[in-house]
């Protein structure tokens, strides 16, 4: 664990949170009493997602495929 003061958290914070990032805990003193700890966060998986859990809470119309093909169409060739 490496201590290191606010000026020098500062001025080499870049670095400081590239060390932390690694897996180092960085203890930042204040006249050399520790008063806050930089840590690397825990990496944010929501695991894998189920399929299915929105079934019978919307429907899409039997056209969907077609839906407004006219327009589609008329934007592509115009432009507009």
């Amino acid at each position: 664990m490496q201590t290191v003061n606010i000026h020098e958290a500062k001025t080499q914070f870049s670095r400081i949170v590239e060390q932390a990032e690694a897996g180092e805990e960085i203890v930042i003193a204040r006249a050399g009493k520790p008063v806050a700890r930089l840590v690397s966060l825990a990496p944010t998986t929501s695991g894998t997602r189920k399929l299915g859990q929105g079934k019978k809470q919307f429907t899409f119309p039997a056209d969907f495929d077609k839906l407004h093909a006219d327009e589609i169409t008329r934007m592509f060739e115009q432009g507009k």
